[in-house]
């Protein structure tokens, strides 16, 4: 299974014939003789451990501790085998937790039973594995998901969003908080936050998911809460954004208020919105855009400085017309030139030798010519590969590849 919002989700993509860009080349479309990677800073060399749906780890419900920490273990040491530096774990995957919430039940995907105790502390276990093998821990939140179904009685009694059905929307078969309401956003920022306070991890990190993505012929139902805190705002749409806006920006400074090293970062899809859309868009065609259609205003993120980092899910093959990983590289590149606001690109790994993929994506070398690709543009610090079950399966041997090339000695996470 994969995460819905990492799917392509582009126009016309299908039949597309890549370009390649020759290794060693320091851009596609780019200023080879242009700024350089930073040499003062650390290189980010990440790794997702998704669990929603199990579809990383655990790899199945029900596993023992033992086992479930065995499996943990196994991805961190391969994490540090490639010599990676960063781990980024999927702590609250449905609006239940990878560790004894004060605030939400413990997650399904480890015991198959939401709210059951695993016998022992997933998060604090990673934390400390993790720091013990040079490796970063982000954990990773999804601040509005609430269940893959739309049936609130399959929730642990006393769930939140069972005690506050007014703050449920359901759409597109799934359960969702509905951002527009004050009283959630704080409550999902207090149950994320209350692992901050518990826990040495080194960064927040949100994914793609804010409004979620859009299903044909359904609307998302947020009449009410529209009617009684949208006025003032042009429209809906502003309102909405005003929303996700308000959740990062005071995320932000929360973080930073509880441990002012803790770093905040989003991982957000590729494109902002499309140059057609907008001239400071980029040079895609996108099915989807983030500031219209998930009301994420990602590059006000950067350009404000609320977000410590973002890793935009670039997803795609070099040449790909409808969304150029080596055009919206620079694009992603001159947004955040300025800013303080460290880039790490979102790479495709579970795309690599995949048979229902582009010719592109049978090549092994693929994934490895996107990190030379990105040597030539300053402002991008390093990769993030999706996800861990693919870095383990490596099919084609994509990642034994970048490896290879680019990652011969272990640079440390931060300085």
């Amino acid at each position: 299974m994969r995460r819905t919002g990492r799917r392509a989700w582009i126009a016309g993509a299908a039949g597309v014939v890549a370009s390649l860009v020759t290794p060693g080349l320091a851009t596609a479309g780019g200023d080879p003789s242009g700024p350089r990677r930073r040499a003062e800073g650390p290189e980010m060399r990440g790794m997702w451990i998704a669990t929603v749906a199990n579809v990383d780890w655990p790899s199945a419900p029900g596993l023992t501790a033992a086992a479930q920490r065995a499996e943990l273990i196994e991805h961190l040491d391969r994490a540090a085998a490639l010599r990676l530096n960063t781990v980024i774990l999927q702590v609250r995957p449905t609006a239940d937790a990878l560790w004894p919430s004060t605030y939400e039940p413990w997650a399904q995907c480890l015991t198959g039973v939401q709210g059951k105790d695993p016998g022992w502390d997933p998060l604090g276990t990673a934390v400390t594995e993790a720091h013990r093998r040079g490796l970063e821990l982000h954990a990773w939140f999804n601040p509005y998901r609430i269940a893959n179904h739309t049936d609130p009685s399959r929730l642990v009694a006393d769930h939140p969003a069972r005690r506050h059905p007014d703050w449920v929307v359901p759409y597109g078969g799934k359960l969702y908080y509905d951002p527009g309401l004050p009283e959630v956003r704080r409550f999902v920022q207090d149950a994320m936050l209350d692992a901050v306070r518990r826990y040495d991890i080194d960064a927040v990190h949100w994914d793609d998911y804010f409004y979620p993505y859009p299903v044909a012929g359904q609307s998302f139902d947020d009449d009410a809460s529209y009617a009684r805190h949208g006025g003032g705002f042009a429209d809906r749409d502003a309102w909405r954004r005003d929303n996700i806006d308000l959740l990062v920006r005071e995320t932000g400074l929360r973080i930073k208020e509880i441990k002012k090293d803790v770093r905040f970062g989003v991982s957000p899809f590729g494109v902002w919105r499309n140059a057609a859309t907008d001239p400071q868009g980029s040079p895609t065609t996108a099915g989807v855009q983030t500031y219209d259609d998930l009301h994420a205003d990602t590059r006000t993120w950067v350009r404000e400085g609320w977000i410590d980092y973002i890793c935009p899910q670039l997803y795609w093959n070099i040449g790909l017309k409808a969304a150029d990983y080596a055009k919206l590289v620079p694009w992603w590149h001159e947004t955040v030139r300025g800013t303080g606001v460290d880039l790490y690109l979102g790479e495709a790994l579970h795309k690599a030798g995949d048979p229902a993929q582009p010719a592109a994506w049978q090549d092994p070398a693929e994934l490895s010519r996107h990190l030379t690709l990105a040597e030539g543009y300053g402002e991008v610090r390093g990769h993030v590969f999706f996800s861990a079950r693919s870095v383990a399966a490596d099919r084609i041997g994509a990642m034994a590849r970048v490896a290879a090339d680019h990652y011969r000695s272990v640079v440390k996470p931060r300085a």
